[in-house]
């Protein structure tokens, strides 16, 4: 199929009408995530400010979180639009593996495909029609630009005098203002197309004109599996890697044609990487600090000038280069002071692991993967509606550093995921991250060590892989447990990180535990949301008590925010102080204390969110749940005796109908009910 092509004076006329953009990669990029400001959100991130772009939000499977990655991105990208020193450097993200760094690179290159695919952002290029009589290239006709140079480039360097150049600007209808915008990124022209085009001026004795005929505009292809406009040079080991993967070598095919050895055109730069995206792309660097010394040359020049250079040919191109790295191998590659002017050319994003756990159960369900799962017989495999919870949990502990005397793993995991903590506030959490910052050692800083995806992949594996799992036809939510066991045991060298995670791991259990509590709770009134409702009830009554209104029938009546609707409560003192009994508050003084902060958390929760329900108050919901459990059913000896020990018709009624409301109302299947039971009438010291 033949290019669409056009002239090179009707492209330009194009773009005077404002049908094309002649900008930068860095212009591009900033165009493409500025275009709406709508998008741009104030948000709280671990107890401060920051802000949250959509435009990274966007699609089936978008970045979760990864905030300050994004923010110090964009602020990367502004900079160098606005021609700042960062449009001289790449963009290097440093972290643990597993993190997202690569998965941030992909959603970005897929991003901008999308952008330039739209046409009025479509990038261009030119390509030169050999005319018969032309000597030097054998039996090549067509030449294109091997760099994807644009064509404003060629038109700023189609004179010999630029002043000549800005005059045919003129000629064509362009205001002096908007033509001499364009010199603000303007570059020489590669090797090999001034060295064809001095031949053209030579073969037509200078007629610019007759020159033009020869020049047609077409537009750069779109491929991720091309190369073009995004492209990716993954490290490989010495023996393989070779820098003509970046540059390109020189051709013997087109050695057979050209008879002039000076010619660059005889080097074939799209051998490399780095030519395909030159035209306005984006080069992705993976694991850029396991390269070799020469190949690391290569990007120091190419980094710094934006030039490819081979046998002192150089090609200009117009690039942004981000680049991935982990830990290990930025620290070895800072040892060596030699290699330091490669190092004064990157800006380096230290990407920690993600710590917000309901952000965790996003990704866990990018880690759990769409589509049904089957067991090792192609039954259809249930999955325990406590299993995202469960294993969100799991690894967000492990990625959370200690700081008892200040915040306990909960708090800091509440905090970190915008959710109360009790009297703990969001300042203690965004102290911690402060202080961590300046650890020299980056793996101590805040969620830079823990388990990552590719290890919760792994749990999700080996879970998946149990005999129970596959027998039960369900993956249940407490083997998450022995599973992250297993990969700690096998993935985890260090004995330090592994005796936190198993502590870690025995704090997750006790959540389990508490929702598990709410869970049956749940069952046993036959009701998907009744704690949540009972919760409310306790909220509202300790909010109707501090009315100054309230009188001697202690009803009062008050406005559902959720609902909109006006409605009655009489005030229980029994159950509300049975509550607060449960979280040990035994003094008048505390349980009027702890209504202030109940009175203060829903006044301000409000302002932001109409539907705010205290079911982040883990302490709170477990305490409800006790006092119901403990009231409703005291004369079967609790729940759990009643599920026990199901030797009598009512016991064995109620089991039934709790694991028929867990099956129809609550998204278990048989298996994980029964079992999900069978864990609430145990008793687990350690958690």
């Amino acid at each position: 199929m033949r290019q669409v092509t056009t002239t090179l004076d009707n492209y330009l006329i194009e773009l005077k009408e404002g049908k094309h953009h002649f900008e930068n990669v860095f212009q591009s990029l900033a165009r493409m995530i500025f275009n709406d400001k709508d998008n741009i959100k104030q948000i709280i991130v671990n107890g401060k400010n920051t802000y949250d772009f959509q435009k990274f939000r966007e699609g089936k499977k978008h970045i979760i979180g990864l905030y300050d990655v994004i923010n110090s991105f964009v602020a990367f990208i502004k900079d160098a639009a606005e021609r700042g020193e960062s449009k001289e450097m790449a963009f290097v993200l440093v972290g643990e593996p597993g993190n997202g760094k690569t998965f941030f690179v992909d959603y970005l290159s897929t991003m901008y495909r999308d952008f330039i695919s739209v046409p009025e952002n479509n990038k261009y290029t030119f390509k030169f029609i050999l005319p018969d009589g032309l000597s030097g290239y054998g039996g090549i006709k067509e030449i294109e630009s091997q760099s994807y140079e644009d064509p404003v480039i060629l038109q700023m360097n189609l004179y010999d005098s630029p002043e000549q150049s800005k005059e045919e600007f003129l000629k064509l209808g362009f205001k002096e203002k908007s033509f001499l915008d364009f010199y603000e990124n303007f570059r020489s022209l590669g090797a090999d197309t001034e060295f064809i085009l001095n031949d053209f001026r030579n073969f037509f004795n200078g007629d610019i004109a007759k020159v033009k005929e020869c020049i047609e505009v077409v537009k750069i292809p779109i491929s991720s599996t091309l190369g073009t406009i995004t492209g990716k040079y993954p490290a490989k080991d010495k023996l393989t890697s070779s820098g003509v993967d970046l540059v390109g070598e020189e051709s013997i095919q087109r050695l057979l044609h050209i008879t002039n050895s000076n010619n660059p055109y005889r080097f074939d730069l799209r051998r490399g990487a780095l030519a395909r995206v030159g035209g306005g792309g984006v080069h992705f660097a993976d694991e850029i600090f396991k390269n070799k010394t020469d190949l690391m040359k290569i990007y120091l020049g190419v980094i710094q000038n934006r030039v490819i250079e081979i046998d002192a040919f150089k090609w200009p191109i117009d690039t942004f280069i981000i680049a991935t790295s982990n830990n290990t191998d930025v620290q070895n590659y800072r040892a060596n002071g030699e290699e330091k002017p490669i190092l004064d050319r990157c800006k380096f994003c230290y990407v920690s692991h993600n710590t917000n756990y309901k952000l965790q159960e996003e990704l866990t369900h990018y880690a759990l993967g769409g589509g049904i799962k089957t067991t090792f017989t192609g039954k259809e495999l249930h999955i325990d509606p406590n299993l995202i919870y469960t294993l969100s949990v799991v690894v967000t502990l492990s990625r959370l550093p200690r700081f008892e005397d200040k915040l306990t793993p909960v708090e800091m995991m509440k905090l970190a995921a915008g959710e109360v903590a009790g009297e703990k506030s969001a300042k203690a959490l965004a102290e911690i991250v402060e202080q961590l910052e300046h650890e020299s050692d980056l793996t101590k800083r805040f969620g830079q060590k823990g388990l990552g995806q590719r290890d919760l992949a792994r749990m999700i594996n080996t879970l998946r892989g149990f005999p129970e799992t596959n027998e039960g036809e369900c993956m249940f939510a407490l083997d998450v447990f022995k599973a992250a066991e297993d990969v700690i045991l096998d993935y985890v060298q260090d004995n330090n990180d592994r005796a936190k995670y198993f502590e870690d791991m025995k704090i997750a259990k006790g959540l389990y535990r508490k929702r598990i509590r709410t869970e049956m709770f749940n069952a046993f009134m036959d009701e998907p949301t009744a704690i949540k409702k009972d919760v409310m009830m306790y909220v509202n009554m300790v909010i109707g008590m501090g009315r100054s209104d309230l009188g001697p029938d202690k009803i009062i009546t008050y406005k559902d925010p959720q609902t909109g609707k006006t409605q009655p409560i009489k005030i229980d003192e029994r159950f509300v102080n049975a509550v607060e009994n449960e979280l040990e508050m035994k003094t008048h003084e505390q349980k009027e204390s702890f209504r202030g902060q109940i009175r203060k958390i829903y006044a301000q929760k409000l302002q932001t969110d109409k539907n705010y329900d205290f079911m982040d108050n883990v302490d709170l919901v477990k305490a409800v749940t006790d006092t119901r459990l403990n009231s409703d059913i005291a004369s079967a000896g609790g729940l759990v005796g009643a599920l026990a020990n199901r030797t009598n018709e009512d016991n064995e009624k109620l089991y039934n109908r709790i694991v028929s409301t867990m099956a129809n109302k609550l998204n278990y299947c048989k298996t994980c009910a029964e079992k999900t039971i069978e864990f609430f009438c145990t008793q687990d010291h350690q958690t």
